[in-house]
């Protein structure tokens, strides 16, 4: 097994300050996300935040894992059916779309990485509920953040709230830990059994971002060699934070002002400094 890398104090305080930067972007975009735009325009309009009013470099460009071609755009846009990884293109938004946006920007060497969903207008009762059993499944991952825990417990909270709502979770892509690296040990699976996996250490730090589907779980790439689909073509949702192992519990290192509140069931059981902007 590849080991999983602790961070020290002087990488904690660079990822504190990439993640800030990351949210601050979905911050910024926010406004911006009414029917008519394109989804190229977003990324137009994201690109020169980072570039000219943060001074970060947008990660996603030119990324190039192997046996992929190298990622055209600063951000990824994922729309209704799209699970992940969408491209910006001259598609246009329209009333009744929800969208996922996901960041990464790197700062003085650091990543920080996060996702939001934004409604396009006023979106379907389904596509709401939806969003709103993704944005929970990821707060009860993150809830169970702590040293001594097990990669396992985050997956299996996430797995049994998403199957309870009648939701299907994604198998093939999941959370990672990442710091002056962009994807890292571990992989942090969305689905499982507690107590199962790597234990959680002090000074990890990785991303909780499931991706939950509306039908069927199976995907379907797009010719594009980056676009994934579901394969039924229900409608996907997703959420992101990168959150650090504390010796207490958990710290949530993409925090901004404009950030949506956690659940508030998970107010009550988790400590407001983990969580504060």
């Amino acid at each position: 097994m590849a080991s999983i890398s602790i961070k020290t104090e002087d990488d904690i305080k660079g990822m504190r300050v990439a993640g800030r930067l990351a949210a601050e972007v979905l911050d910024f975009i926010q406004p911006h996300i009414k029917s008519g735009i394109t989804t190229a325009e977003i990324d137009r309009l994201c690109h020169d935040y980072m570039a000219n009013v943060q001074g970060t470099i947008p990660a996603p460009l030119n990324y190039c894992p192997p046996g992929y071609t190298p990622y055209p755009k600063a951000i990824c846009t994922s729309v209704n059916d799209v699970i992940c990884h969408g491209i910006p293109s001259d598609k246009v938004l329209k009333n009744g779309d929800v969208i996922n946006i996901d960041i990464t920007v790197i700062k003085d060497g650091y990543h920080g990485d996060t996702s939001r969903m934004f409604f396009v207008g006023e979106p379907s009762i389904l596509a709401r509920r939806l969003t709103d059993i993704t944005y929970e499944c990821m707060w009860l991952g993150i809830s169970k953040i702590k040293p001594g825990a097990h990669l396992g417990d985050i997956g299996h909270v996430i797995q049994q709230h998403a199957e309870k709502a009648g939701y299907s979770v994604v198998r093939e892509f999941c959370g990672h830990g990442i710091g002056k690296v962009f994807h890292e040990e571990p992989q942090v699976l969305h689905y499982g059994r507690p107590g199962t996996l790597d234990r959680l250490e002090a000074g990890m730090i990785f991303t909780v971002e499931p991706m939950i589907n509306a039908g069927r779980r199976e995907i379907r790439e797009m010719g594009d060699g980056w676009t994934i689909k579901t394969k039924d073509r229900s409608l996907s949702a997703q959420w992101e934070h990168t959150v650090l192992v504390t010796e207490t519990g958990f710290e949530i290192l993409t925090v901004s002002p404009g950030m949506p509140a956690p659940p508030a069931f998970i107010q009550q059981a988790i400590a407001p400094q983990s969580i504060s902007a």
